[in-house]
């Protein structure tokens, strides 16, 4: 295993003949959710598995949560075994959103124990952009055992959790756009606005304008301090999801883990009683 979360696709091309590597394409589109396994069916990386994130990344969502909560850890320790994943796996994710909802799969591995992990750097796009084939069709593979030695609870922060972190010292970072995270715009929850003291750094900030996650020193010159307060990084989005690809960056920049706030900013405003911030006054997004 590499020190670094990334695989770039020349070097993941030269691994897909090792029967111990499993791929797994994570393509989604929010509002046309079977848009991805359609785009996987149509084409994929040699030997993927699909994972769509409605059902193989989050479970239906109760009322009063996030729109993608976390599923039990042995329902996802069996969705993995069924993708041939084992324990002595190293898994490969992929999207074609620069790593946003690949990023889930691999913090979600690594929240149950599983620390063989890797984005794919540039996701399916740098994979073509290098000349490599694509495949068709629906690959076959024999399943597998996966078992939880231990999940990672303490990863994870809960809504009722937020106000004490802060007041500790934790630093909530939101990776939602600028516009969503200042009010300006909405597009896909009902109340605009961010958690009161949240700090905001877009997920896409921490990328090249080719997709590709950009360079490590840069990253850490940037992210360092959210890291460096008493309680650490809290990464928080829409719905836990781009929240991960922050961690994924982090992780990248050698600063380690953070945490996760899962239900973010769609679980927040599900009770009225929560205060809502809106404007410029918390946001220390990179220029």
């Amino acid at each position: 295993m590499t020190t670094s979360p990334l695989i770039d696709a020349r070097t993941l091309a030269g691994r897909l003949a090792d029967p111990g590597w499993v791929v797994v394409d994570c393509r989604f589109r929010l509002t046309q959710p079977e848009a991805g396994r359609a785009l996987y069916e149509e084409s994929h990386l040699p030997g993927a598995r699909y994972a769509h994130l409605d059902h193989d990344l989050s479970t239906p969502p109760p009322p009063g949560t996030g729109r993608h909560p976390l599923p039990a850890a042995d329902v996802f320790a069996a969705t993995l075994g069924g993708w041939g994943i084992s324990n002595s796996s190293t898994v490969v994710t992929y999207d074609d959103a620069s790593g946003a909802v690949a990023a889930r799969l691999w913090w979600m591995l690594r929240w149950v124990g599983h620390e063989s992990a890797l984005v794919l750097d540039g996701g399916i796009q740098a994979w073509e952009g290098a000349g490599l084939a694509l495949e068709r069709g629906n690959p076959v593979w024999e399943p597998a055992a996966f078992s939880v030695d231990g999940v990672r609870e303490e990863w994870v922060v809960e809504t009722g959790d937020i106000p004490n972190e802060i007041e500790q010292g934790a630093v909530l970072v939101d990776a939602r756009s600028r516009d969503r995270f200042i009010g300006a715009s909405e597009p896909i929850d009902p109340i605009a606005g961010h958690v009161p003291h949240a700090v905001n750094y877009p997920f896409s900030a921490a990328l090249n304008s080719d997709g590709l996650m950009r360079d490590p020193g840069e990253l850490k010159r940037e992210l360092k301090r959210f890291t460096e307060h008493p309680r650490g990084l809290i990464a928080m989005c829409g719905s836990g999801v781009t929240a991960c690809h922050l961690l994924l960056a982090a992780k990248a920049a050698g600063l380690g883990d953070g945490r996760a706030y899962i239900g973010s900013w769609s679980e927040w405003i599900s009770d009225s009683s929560r205060p809502i911030a809106t404007g410029e006054e918390s946001s220390t997004a990179a220029p």
